[in-house]
Protein backbone atom coordinates (compact mmCIF):
# COMPACT_ATOMS: atom_id res chain seq x y z
CA UNK A 1 0.00 0.00 0.00
CA UNK A 2 2.90 2.16 -0.15
CA UNK A 3 2.89 3.19 -3.68
CA UNK A 4 -0.78 5.10 -3.10
CA UNK A 5 -1.15 8.49 -1.22
CA UNK A 6 -4.11 7.04 0.86
CA UNK A 7 -5.72 3.53 1.17
CA UNK A 8 -9.55 4.94 0.80
CA UNK A 9 -10.48 7.80 -0.60
CA UNK A 10 -13.88 9.59 0.70
CA UNK A 11 -15.47 12.09 -1.65
CA UNK A 12 -17.99 13.92 0.11
CA UNK A 13 -18.73 15.83 4.05
CA UNK A 14 -22.18 15.00 4.10
CA UNK A 15 -24.23 12.04 6.55
CA UNK A 16 -22.79 9.25 4.22
CA UNK A 17 -19.29 10.20 3.74
CA UNK A 18 -19.00 10.94 7.25
CA UNK A 19 -20.50 8.16 8.32
CA UNK A 20 -18.28 5.86 5.83
CA UNK A 21 -15.08 7.37 6.91
CA UNK A 22 -16.10 6.62 10.43
CA UNK A 23 -16.96 3.15 10.07
CA UNK A 24 -13.95 2.28 7.86
CA UNK A 25 -11.05 0.78 9.34
CA UNK A 26 -8.87 2.57 12.14
CA UNK A 27 -5.53 1.14 10.91
CA UNK A 28 -6.48 2.58 7.11
CA UNK A 29 -5.33 5.82 5.74
CA UNK A 30 -8.17 7.35 4.87
CA UNK A 31 -8.96 11.11 3.28
CA UNK A 32 -12.00 12.67 3.26
CA UNK A 33 -12.55 15.25 0.62
CA UNK A 34 -15.45 18.32 1.15
CA UNK A 35 -15.82 21.10 -1.60
CA UNK A 36 -17.04 23.07 1.21
CA UNK A 37 -16.65 22.33 4.93
CA UNK A 38 -18.03 19.76 7.02
CA UNK A 39 -20.73 21.48 7.72
CA UNK A 40 -22.23 22.54 4.31
CA UNK A 41 -24.35 19.66 2.74
CA UNK A 42 -27.79 18.86 1.81
CA UNK A 43 -27.98 16.19 5.08
CA UNK A 44 -27.24 19.18 7.47
CA UNK A 45 -30.28 20.63 6.02
CA UNK A 46 -32.20 17.96 6.19
CA UNK A 47 -35.39 18.46 8.42
CA UNK A 48 -37.04 14.85 8.27
CA UNK A 49 -35.77 12.51 10.50
CA UNK A 50 -34.24 8.73 10.23
CA UNK A 51 -37.15 6.10 9.67
CA UNK A 52 -36.07 2.78 12.22
CA UNK A 53 -38.57 -0.29 12.74
CA UNK A 54 -37.76 0.34 16.50
CA UNK A 55 -40.78 1.33 18.11
CA UNK A 56 -43.01 -1.80 20.15
CA UNK A 57 -45.91 -1.70 17.57
CA UNK A 58 -43.70 -1.49 14.34
CA UNK A 59 -42.23 -4.50 12.85
CA UNK A 60 -38.95 -4.83 10.05
CA UNK A 61 -41.73 -6.47 8.13
CA UNK A 62 -44.26 -3.49 7.81
CA UNK A 63 -41.32 -1.32 6.90
CA UNK A 64 -40.51 -2.56 3.98
CA UNK A 65 -43.86 -3.16 3.09
CA UNK A 66 -44.28 0.36 3.30
CA UNK A 67 -40.53 0.91 1.43
CA UNK A 68 -41.96 -1.01 -1.56
CA UNK A 69 -45.39 0.45 -1.78
CA UNK A 70 -43.94 3.97 -2.21
CA UNK A 71 -41.25 2.72 -4.91
CA UNK A 72 -43.60 1.94 -7.16
CA UNK A 73 -42.49 -1.32 -8.03
CA UNK A 74 -38.74 -0.25 -8.34
CA UNK A 75 -37.55 -1.57 -5.20
CA UNK A 76 -35.06 -4.10 -5.25
CA UNK A 77 -36.37 -6.38 -2.39
CA UNK A 78 -32.95 -7.44 -1.08
CA UNK A 79 -31.76 -3.78 -0.74
CA UNK A 80 -35.44 -2.17 1.35
CA UNK A 81 -34.71 -5.68 3.61
CA UNK A 82 -31.05 -5.18 4.34
CA UNK A 83 -31.98 -1.39 5.15
CA UNK A 84 -34.76 -2.02 7.80
CA UNK A 85 -32.93 -4.81 9.45
CA UNK A 86 -29.77 -2.73 9.86
CA UNK A 87 -31.81 0.07 10.84
CA UNK A 88 -31.69 -0.91 14.49
CA UNK A 89 -27.90 -0.77 14.75
CA UNK A 90 -27.38 2.13 13.04
CA UNK A 91 -29.54 4.16 15.43
CA UNK A 92 -27.87 2.70 18.91
CA UNK A 93 -24.77 3.42 16.92
CA UNK A 94 -25.78 6.97 16.76
CA UNK A 95 -27.01 7.09 20.40
CA UNK A 96 -23.64 6.04 21.16
CA UNK A 97 -22.02 8.85 19.51
CA UNK A 98 -24.39 11.75 20.97
CA UNK A 99 -26.89 12.16 18.65
CA UNK A 100 -29.46 13.59 21.05
CA UNK A 101 -33.01 12.30 19.48
CA UNK A 102 -36.37 13.73 20.71
CA UNK A 103 -37.77 11.81 23.58
CA UNK A 104 -40.78 11.32 25.53
CA UNK A 105 -39.47 10.75 28.88
CA UNK A 106 -37.21 8.06 28.75
CA UNK A 107 -38.43 7.13 25.48
CA UNK A 108 -37.48 7.31 22.03
CA UNK A 109 -40.04 9.40 20.28
CA UNK A 110 -41.64 8.11 16.82
CA UNK A 111 -43.14 10.35 14.90
CA UNK A 112 -45.51 9.58 11.39
CA UNK A 113 -44.66 10.84 8.35
CA UNK A 114 -46.27 10.49 4.64
CA UNK A 115 -46.12 6.73 3.56
CA UNK A 116 -45.67 5.20 6.32
CA UNK A 117 -48.20 3.00 8.46
CA UNK A 118 -46.32 3.19 11.83
CA UNK A 119 -44.24 6.05 14.15
CA UNK A 120 -41.37 5.34 13.24
CA UNK A 121 -39.52 8.12 12.55
CA UNK A 122 -37.20 9.67 15.06
CA UNK A 123 -36.13 13.48 14.71
CA UNK A 124 -34.27 15.72 16.51
CA UNK A 125 -36.86 18.90 16.66
CA UNK A 126 -36.75 20.03 12.97
CA UNK A 127 -32.76 19.87 12.13
CA UNK A 128 -32.16 16.18 12.66
CA UNK A 129 -29.76 16.13 9.71
CA UNK A 130 -27.60 19.08 11.12
CA UNK A 131 -27.78 17.19 14.86
CA UNK A 132 -26.30 14.25 12.56
CA UNK A 133 -23.65 15.54 10.77
CA UNK A 134 -22.21 18.06 13.59
CA UNK A 135 -21.81 14.46 15.68
CA UNK A 136 -20.64 12.80 12.97
CA UNK A 137 -18.33 15.37 11.76
CA UNK A 138 -16.76 16.04 15.21
CA UNK A 139 -15.70 12.56 15.41
CA UNK A 140 -14.17 12.57 12.35
CA UNK A 141 -12.02 15.50 12.98
CA UNK A 142 -10.99 13.48 16.48
CA UNK A 143 -9.27 10.62 14.28
CA UNK A 144 -5.70 10.22 13.74
CA UNK A 145 -6.32 7.91 10.68
CA UNK A 146 -8.68 10.71 8.80
CA UNK A 147 -7.25 13.17 6.89
CA UNK A 148 -10.04 16.06 5.90
CA UNK A 149 -9.05 18.15 2.66
CA UNK A 150 -11.73 20.86 3.10
CA UNK A 151 -11.98 23.72 0.20
CA UNK A 152 -10.90 20.68 -2.11
CA UNK A 153 -13.22 19.98 -5.65
CA UNK A 154 -12.81 16.76 -7.54
CA UNK A 155 -12.94 17.53 -11.33
CA UNK A 156 -12.59 13.86 -12.35
CA UNK A 157 -11.74 9.75 -11.19
CA UNK A 158 -8.56 8.90 -12.52
CA UNK A 159 -9.17 5.70 -13.65
CA UNK A 160 -7.44 3.27 -16.24
CA UNK A 161 -7.21 -0.15 -17.11
CA UNK A 162 -11.47 -0.76 -15.74
CA UNK A 163 -10.25 0.11 -12.07
CA UNK A 164 -10.71 3.35 -10.35
CA UNK A 165 -7.10 4.23 -8.85
CA UNK A 166 -7.77 7.90 -7.34
CA UNK A 167 -9.32 11.32 -7.89
CA UNK A 168 -8.25 14.44 -10.09
CA UNK A 169 -9.14 17.48 -7.84
CA UNK A 170 -8.15 21.03 -7.09
CA UNK A 171 -6.78 22.29 -4.00
CA UNK A 172 -4.71 25.04 -2.36
CA UNK A 173 -4.15 26.73 -5.67
CA UNK A 174 -3.02 22.81 -7.06
CA UNK A 175 -4.34 20.27 -9.82
CA UNK A 176 -3.30 17.12 -8.81
CA UNK A 177 -3.75 13.15 -9.17
CA UNK A 178 -4.24 11.61 -5.82
CA UNK A 179 -4.10 7.80 -5.37
CA UNK A 180 -5.94 5.25 -3.37
CA UNK A 181 -6.76 1.98 -3.15
CA UNK A 182 -10.60 2.11 -2.45
CA UNK A 183 -12.58 5.51 -3.54
CA UNK A 184 -15.69 6.11 -2.15
CA UNK A 185 -18.28 8.64 -3.60
CA UNK A 186 -20.97 10.14 -1.54
CA UNK A 187 -21.55 13.53 -3.21
CA UNK A 188 -24.59 13.99 -2.20
CA UNK A 189 -27.67 15.18 -4.63
CA UNK A 190 -27.84 17.34 -8.35
CA UNK A 191 -31.00 19.53 -7.36
CA UNK A 192 -29.39 22.74 -8.69
CA UNK A 193 -30.01 21.45 -11.96
CA UNK A 194 -33.35 22.89 -11.18
CA UNK A 195 -34.65 26.26 -10.85
CA UNK A 196 -36.25 25.66 -7.47
CA UNK A 197 -34.89 23.25 -5.29
CA UNK A 198 -34.06 22.98 -1.51
CA UNK A 199 -31.36 21.83 -2.37
CA UNK A 200 -27.47 23.84 -1.21
CA UNK A 201 -25.87 25.53 -3.92
CA UNK A 202 -23.24 23.03 -3.70
CA UNK A 203 -25.76 19.89 -5.28
CA UNK A 204 -24.36 20.08 -8.38
CA UNK A 205 -24.39 16.08 -9.06
CA UNK A 206 -20.56 15.61 -9.23
CA UNK A 207 -20.70 11.92 -8.31
CA UNK A 208 -22.63 11.02 -10.74
CA UNK A 209 -21.61 12.70 -12.96
CA UNK A 210 -18.06 11.83 -12.51
CA UNK A 211 -18.90 8.42 -12.39
CA UNK A 212 -21.00 8.79 -15.73
CA UNK A 213 -18.18 10.40 -17.36
CA UNK A 214 -15.94 6.87 -16.40
CA UNK A 215 -18.17 4.80 -18.07
CA UNK A 216 -19.77 3.93 -14.75
CA UNK A 217 -23.45 2.34 -14.82
CA UNK A 218 -25.95 4.64 -13.54
CA UNK A 219 -30.19 3.93 -12.85
CA UNK A 220 -33.25 5.54 -13.18
CA UNK A 221 -32.43 9.28 -13.29
CA UNK A 222 -35.51 10.04 -14.53
CA UNK A 223 -36.69 9.62 -11.24
CA UNK A 224 -36.64 13.10 -9.18
CA UNK A 225 -38.42 13.91 -6.18
CA UNK A 226 -40.13 17.19 -5.59
CA UNK A 227 -40.94 18.11 -2.52
CA UNK A 228 -44.71 19.40 -1.95
CA UNK A 229 -43.93 21.94 0.43
CA UNK A 230 -41.34 24.63 0.11
CA UNK A 231 -41.84 28.32 1.22
CA UNK A 232 -42.97 30.55 -1.72
CA UNK A 233 -42.21 34.41 -0.49
CA UNK A 234 -41.14 36.71 -2.85
CA UNK A 235 -37.49 37.48 -1.33
CA UNK A 236 -36.37 34.30 0.24
CA UNK A 237 -34.90 31.08 -1.21
CA UNK A 238 -36.70 28.01 -1.47
CA UNK A 239 -36.72 26.54 2.03
CA UNK A 240 -37.96 23.18 3.02
CA UNK A 241 -40.78 23.15 5.19
CA UNK A 242 -40.99 18.94 6.29
CA UNK A 243 -43.45 16.35 6.12
CA UNK A 244 -43.37 16.23 9.39
CA UNK A 245 -45.67 19.14 9.90
CA UNK A 246 -48.43 17.61 7.84
CA UNK A 247 -47.88 14.42 10.02
CA UNK A 248 -48.31 16.74 13.21
CA UNK A 249 -52.14 17.55 11.42
CA UNK A 250 -51.15 20.92 9.21
CA UNK A 251 -53.32 21.18 6.63
CA UNK A 252 -53.12 22.25 2.83
CA UNK A 253 -55.70 25.13 1.34
CA UNK A 254 -55.83 26.78 -1.23
CA UNK A 255 -57.22 30.88 -1.08
CA UNK A 256 -60.97 29.57 -0.41
CA UNK A 257 -59.48 27.84 2.83
CA UNK A 258 -60.53 24.68 0.95
CA UNK A 259 -58.14 21.47 2.14
CA UNK A 260 -57.71 20.59 -1.87
CA UNK A 261 -55.70 17.46 -1.55
CA UNK A 262 -58.86 15.10 -1.10
CA UNK A 263 -59.51 15.76 -4.42
CA UNK A 264 -56.45 14.28 -5.90
CA UNK A 265 -56.09 11.68 -3.31
CA UNK A 266 -57.93 9.75 -0.82
CA UNK A 267 -54.84 10.44 1.76
CA UNK A 268 -55.06 13.77 1.39
CA UNK A 269 -51.86 16.22 2.39
CA UNK A 270 -50.04 12.63 4.23
CA UNK A 271 -50.36 10.84 0.31
CA UNK A 272 -46.91 9.94 -1.21
CA UNK A 273 -44.54 13.07 -1.92
CA UNK A 274 -45.12 12.82 -5.61
CA UNK A 275 -48.91 12.37 -5.40
CA UNK A 276 -49.07 15.70 -2.79
CA UNK A 277 -46.32 17.58 -5.42
CA UNK A 278 -48.34 16.61 -8.29
CA UNK A 279 -51.82 18.11 -6.62
CA UNK A 280 -50.33 20.71 -5.92
CA UNK A 281 -48.95 21.58 -9.22
CA UNK A 282 -52.03 20.89 -10.56
CA UNK A 283 -54.38 22.79 -8.60
CA UNK A 284 -52.19 25.66 -9.01
CA UNK A 285 -52.38 25.65 -13.20
CA UNK A 286 -56.26 25.17 -11.95
CA UNK A 287 -56.72 28.34 -10.06
CA UNK A 288 -53.97 30.72 -11.75
CA UNK A 289 -52.12 30.85 -8.53
CA UNK A 290 -48.18 30.84 -7.95
CA UNK A 291 -48.68 29.10 -4.35
CA UNK A 292 -50.49 27.40 -1.55
CA UNK A 293 -51.16 27.43 1.66
CA UNK A 294 -50.05 25.22 4.64
CA UNK A 295 -52.14 26.39 7.81
CA UNK A 296 -50.29 24.80 10.98
CA UNK A 297 -53.16 26.46 12.89
CA UNK A 298 -54.03 22.70 13.80
CA UNK A 299 -51.04 22.28 15.77
CA UNK A 300 -51.00 22.97 19.38
CA UNK A 301 -48.93 26.23 19.52
CA UNK A 302 -46.66 24.49 21.90
CA UNK A 303 -46.51 21.72 20.14
CA UNK A 304 -45.50 23.43 16.85
CA UNK A 305 -42.75 25.42 18.33
CA UNK A 306 -41.25 22.65 19.99
CA UNK A 307 -41.27 20.03 16.99
CA UNK A 308 -40.33 22.83 14.59
CA UNK A 309 -38.79 25.43 15.73
CA UNK A 310 -36.28 26.13 13.01
CA UNK A 311 -38.99 26.50 10.59
CA UNK A 312 -40.85 28.74 12.84
CA UNK A 313 -37.96 31.13 13.41
CA UNK A 314 -37.65 31.18 9.50
CA UNK A 315 -40.83 31.95 8.80
CA UNK A 316 -40.84 34.37 11.18
CA UNK A 317 -37.96 36.01 9.70
CA UNK A 318 -39.81 36.33 6.46
CA UNK A 319 -42.89 38.02 7.93
CA UNK A 320 -44.83 35.03 8.29
CA UNK A 321 -46.13 33.66 12.00
CA UNK A 322 -47.33 30.01 11.64
CA UNK A 323 -49.28 29.54 14.75
CA UNK A 324 -51.43 32.83 13.85
CA UNK A 325 -51.77 32.40 9.63
CA UNK A 326 -51.07 29.91 6.78
CA UNK A 327 -47.52 29.32 4.94
CA UNK A 328 -47.64 30.41 1.46
CA UNK A 329 -45.71 27.45 0.27
CA UNK A 330 -45.07 25.29 -3.45
CA UNK A 331 -43.17 22.26 -4.83
CA UNK A 332 -39.14 22.31 -5.32
CA UNK A 333 -36.76 19.56 -6.15
CA UNK A 334 -35.77 17.63 -3.33
CA UNK A 335 -34.28 14.12 -3.73
CA UNK A 336 -32.80 12.39 -6.45
CA UNK A 337 -33.88 8.69 -6.75
CA UNK A 338 -31.42 7.60 -9.22
CA UNK A 339 -27.95 7.55 -9.51
CA UNK A 340 -24.66 5.45 -9.79
CA UNK A 341 -25.62 1.29 -9.40
CA UNK A 342 -24.39 -0.08 -6.14
CA UNK A 343 -24.97 -3.60 -5.12
CA UNK A 344 -25.51 -4.89 -1.17
CA UNK A 345 -21.69 -3.81 -0.34
CA UNK A 346 -21.91 -0.39 -2.38
CA UNK A 347 -19.71 -1.18 -4.66
CA UNK A 348 -20.30 0.08 -8.15
CA UNK A 349 -19.64 -1.64 -11.69
CA UNK A 350 -15.72 -0.40 -11.46
CA UNK A 351 -13.40 -2.16 -9.90
CA UNK A 352 -12.32 -0.48 -6.38
CA UNK A 353 -15.00 2.33 -6.46
CA UNK A 354 -17.75 2.92 -4.46
CA UNK A 355 -20.90 4.80 -3.76
CA UNK A 356 -23.19 6.14 -0.81
CA UNK A 357 -26.23 8.28 0.18
CA UNK A 358 -27.90 10.12 -2.26
CA UNK A 359 -25.23 9.49 -5.29
CA UNK A 360 -25.74 5.62 -5.38
CA UNK A 361 -28.76 4.15 -6.75
CA UNK A 362 -28.71 1.23 -4.04
CA UNK A 363 -32.34 -0.14 -4.88
CA UNK A 364 -33.71 1.18 -1.85
CA UNK A 365 -36.16 4.18 -2.98
CA UNK A 366 -37.59 2.45 -6.46
CA UNK A 367 -39.38 5.10 -7.88
CA UNK A 368 -40.46 7.10 -5.11
CA UNK A 369 -38.26 7.51 -1.85
CA UNK A 370 -40.10 7.12 1.06
CA UNK A 371 -39.94 9.67 3.74
CA UNK A 372 -36.82 9.97 6.38
CA UNK A 373 -35.22 6.78 4.26
CA UNK A 374 -32.53 8.67 3.03
CA UNK A 375 -30.68 9.53 6.04
CA UNK A 376 -30.99 5.71 6.92
CA UNK A 377 -29.50 4.50 3.81
CA UNK A 378 -26.57 7.05 4.36
CA UNK A 379 -25.88 4.99 7.57
CA UNK A 380 -26.94 1.25 6.92
CA UNK A 381 -24.67 1.20 3.39
CA UNK A 382 -22.07 3.38 4.65
CA UNK A 383 -21.39 1.40 7.62
CA UNK A 384 -20.88 -1.37 4.78
CA UNK A 385 -17.52 0.11 4.30
CA UNK A 386 -16.43 -1.28 7.02
CA UNK A 387 -15.88 -4.59 5.77
CA UNK A 388 -13.52 -3.70 2.65
CA UNK A 389 -11.75 -6.00 0.91
CA UNK A 390 -8.40 -3.79 -0.19
CA UNK A 391 -6.64 -4.47 -3.65
CA UNK A 392 -3.64 -3.46 -4.50
CA UNK A 393 -3.15 -0.76 -7.28
CA UNK A 394 -0.03 -0.80 -9.37
CA UNK A 395 2.33 2.06 -8.68
CA UNK A 396 2.49 5.42 -10.40
CA UNK A 397 4.66 7.68 -11.03
CA UNK A 398 5.65 10.73 -9.15
CA UNK A 399 6.85 13.86 -11.11
CA UNK A 400 7.34 17.13 -10.09
CA UNK A 401 4.90 20.21 -10.33
CA UNK A 402 5.18 22.58 -13.21
CA UNK A 403 3.21 25.36 -14.69
CA UNK A 404 1.02 24.72 -17.69
CA UNK A 405 0.66 27.77 -20.34
CA UNK A 406 -2.47 26.85 -21.78
CA UNK A 407 -4.58 26.78 -18.55
CA UNK A 408 -2.69 29.69 -17.15
CA UNK A 409 -3.84 31.52 -20.74
CA UNK A 410 -7.55 30.17 -20.44
CA UNK A 411 -8.10 31.31 -16.62
CA UNK A 412 -6.77 34.58 -17.16
CA UNK A 413 -8.70 34.94 -20.63
CA UNK A 414 -12.46 36.12 -20.76
CA UNK A 415 -14.22 33.33 -19.25
CA UNK A 416 -18.44 33.26 -19.44
CA UNK A 417 -20.53 34.45 -16.98
CA UNK A 418 -21.38 31.37 -14.93
CA UNK A 419 -24.41 32.07 -12.90
CA UNK A 420 -26.19 32.70 -16.17
CA UNK A 421 -25.09 29.70 -18.01
CA UNK A 422 -26.18 28.17 -14.92
CA UNK A 423 -29.22 29.69 -14.24
CA UNK A 424 -30.59 29.36 -17.91
CA UNK A 425 -29.52 25.41 -17.42
CA UNK A 426 -31.83 25.07 -14.44
CA UNK A 427 -34.40 27.04 -16.07
CA UNK A 428 -34.47 24.60 -18.73
CA UNK A 429 -34.54 21.54 -16.62
CA UNK A 430 -37.25 22.87 -14.41
CA UNK A 431 -39.84 23.51 -17.58
CA UNK A 432 -39.15 20.22 -19.17
CA UNK A 433 -38.23 17.54 -16.98
CA UNK A 434 -40.22 18.93 -13.45
CA UNK A 435 -42.74 17.54 -12.39
CA UNK A 436 -45.01 17.04 -15.25
CA UNK A 437 -43.29 15.91 -18.30
CA UNK A 438 -44.27 15.01 -22.13
CA UNK A 439 -42.12 13.94 -25.23
CA UNK A 440 -42.23 17.20 -27.17
CA UNK A 441 -40.77 18.94 -24.58
CA UNK A 442 -38.79 16.99 -23.36
CA UNK A 443 -37.10 16.52 -27.07
CA UNK A 444 -36.96 20.36 -27.85
CA UNK A 445 -34.95 20.53 -24.09
CA UNK A 446 -32.20 17.79 -25.17
CA UNK A 447 -32.03 19.55 -28.49
CA UNK A 448 -31.26 22.52 -26.30
CA UNK A 449 -29.00 20.96 -23.97
CA UNK A 450 -26.88 19.53 -26.68
CA UNK A 451 -26.42 22.75 -28.32
CA UNK A 452 -25.55 24.06 -24.98
CA UNK A 453 -22.76 21.11 -24.13
CA UNK A 454 -21.12 21.63 -27.58
CA UNK A 455 -20.41 25.22 -26.58
CA UNK A 456 -19.08 24.27 -23.35
CA UNK A 457 -16.67 21.98 -25.19
CA UNK A 458 -15.22 24.60 -27.22
CA UNK A 459 -14.39 26.79 -24.54
CA UNK A 460 -11.29 27.20 -23.84
CA UNK A 461 -10.62 26.14 -20.39
CA UNK A 462 -12.77 23.13 -21.19
CA UNK A 463 -10.02 22.46 -23.82
CA UNK A 464 -7.15 23.55 -21.31
CA UNK A 465 -8.48 20.84 -18.65
CA UNK A 466 -9.10 18.38 -20.88
CA UNK A 467 -5.50 17.96 -21.89
CA UNK A 468 -4.36 17.85 -18.33
CA UNK A 469 -1.41 15.14 -18.36
CA UNK A 470 -2.64 12.41 -15.88
CA UNK A 471 0.11 12.06 -12.84
CA UNK A 472 1.64 15.54 -12.87
CA UNK A 473 0.53 18.27 -10.12
CA UNK A 474 -0.64 20.95 -11.92
CA UNK A 475 0.70 24.56 -10.14
CA UNK A 476 -2.90 26.94 -11.02
CA UNK A 477 -2.55 30.65 -11.15
CA UNK A 478 -3.28 32.85 -8.28
CA UNK A 479 -7.12 32.90 -6.75
CA UNK A 480 -8.34 30.58 -9.47
CA UNK A 481 -9.53 28.03 -7.31
CA UNK A 482 -12.79 29.58 -7.22
CA UNK A 483 -13.14 29.78 -10.94
CA UNK A 484 -12.28 25.52 -11.78
CA UNK A 485 -14.89 25.19 -8.56
CA UNK A 486 -17.27 26.88 -10.92
CA UNK A 487 -16.01 25.49 -14.17
CA UNK A 488 -16.53 22.01 -12.74
CA UNK A 489 -20.27 22.29 -11.40
CA UNK A 490 -21.30 23.86 -14.40
CA UNK A 491 -19.96 20.57 -16.14
CA UNK A 492 -21.35 18.21 -13.97
CA UNK A 493 -24.86 20.11 -14.31
CA UNK A 494 -24.42 19.94 -17.84
CA UNK A 495 -24.01 16.37 -17.90
CA UNK A 496 -26.78 15.42 -15.16
CA UNK A 497 -29.15 17.81 -17.06
CA UNK A 498 -28.54 15.61 -20.21
CA UNK A 499 -28.93 12.35 -18.20
CA UNK A 500 -32.30 13.03 -16.84
CA UNK A 501 -33.34 14.31 -20.35
CA UNK A 502 -32.79 11.22 -21.81
CA UNK A 503 -33.91 9.37 -19.42
CA UNK A 504 -37.22 11.05 -18.75
CA UNK A 505 -37.51 10.57 -22.56
CA UNK A 506 -37.14 7.54 -22.49
CA UNK A 507 -39.60 6.27 -20.08
CA UNK A 508 -43.12 6.41 -21.96
CA UNK A 509 -45.27 6.32 -18.98
CA UNK A 510 -46.04 7.21 -15.23
CA UNK A 511 -44.43 6.04 -11.91
CA UNK A 512 -43.15 7.21 -9.08
CA UNK A 513 -41.67 10.83 -9.09
CA UNK A 514 -41.53 10.36 -13.27
CA UNK A 515 -44.65 11.75 -14.45
CA UNK A 516 -45.05 12.14 -18.43
CA UNK A 517 -48.89 13.50 -19.10
CA UNK A 518 -48.75 12.26 -22.46
CA UNK A 519 -48.32 9.01 -20.77
CA UNK A 520 -50.41 9.42 -17.78
CA UNK A 521 -50.73 5.52 -16.70
CA UNK A 522 -48.64 2.90 -14.84
CA UNK A 523 -47.64 0.26 -17.23
CA UNK A 524 -46.76 -3.27 -15.97
CA UNK A 525 -44.18 -3.97 -18.70
CA UNK A 526 -42.56 -0.14 -17.52
CA UNK A 527 -41.92 -1.94 -14.07
CA UNK A 528 -37.97 -1.96 -15.19
CA UNK A 529 -34.85 0.13 -14.27
CA UNK A 530 -33.60 2.07 -16.78
CA UNK A 531 -29.42 2.16 -17.04
CA UNK A 532 -27.25 4.27 -18.62
CA UNK A 533 -23.14 3.52 -19.55
CA UNK A 534 -21.88 5.96 -21.56
CA UNK A 535 -24.38 7.51 -24.44
CA UNK A 536 -26.37 4.41 -24.56
CA UNK A 537 -29.50 3.67 -22.22
CA UNK A 538 -31.45 0.54 -21.91
CA UNK A 539 -33.76 -1.13 -20.15
CA UNK A 540 -33.14 -3.59 -17.05
CA UNK A 541 -35.48 -6.43 -15.73
CA UNK A 542 -35.76 -6.56 -12.50
CA UNK A 543 -33.57 -9.69 -10.69
CA UNK A 544 -35.96 -10.60 -8.72
CA UNK A 545 -40.00 -9.69 -8.28
CA UNK A 546 -41.14 -7.34 -5.26
CA UNK A 547 -42.31 -10.29 -2.12
CA UNK A 548 -46.28 -10.03 -2.16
Amino acid sequence: MSSVDYDVIVVGGGAAGLYTALCLPTYLRVALITKDTLSLSASDWAQGGIAAAIGPNDAVSFHVEDTLRAGAGLCEPAAVLHLAEQAKNCIHHLLDLGVAFDRHGEQLAMTLEAAHSRHRVLHAADTTGRAVVSILAERVLRCDHISVLEQAFVLNLWHGQNFCRGVVLSHQQEIRWLSAQLTVLATGGGGQIYAYTTNPEGSTGDGVAMAWRSGVELRDLEFFQFHPTSLNHPEAPPFLISEAVRGEGAHLVDDSGHRFAFTYHPDGELAPRDVVSRAIFQHMALTGQSRVWLDMRPIDAERLHYRFPNIVKVCRYWGIDPAAQPVPVSPAAHYWMGGITTDLHSRTSLTNLYAVGENASTGVHGANRLASNSLLECLVYGAELGQLEMRSLPPSSRQPALSLADLSTALSGDLPDWSGWRSQLSQLLWQSAGICRDQATLEAAIDQINDLRQRWQLLPLTQAIAQLPPGKVIALPENSAAVIRQWGELQNLHDIGWLILTSAHFRTESRGGHYRSDYPQTIPAWRVHTSVIGNQIYRSDLEEPAPK
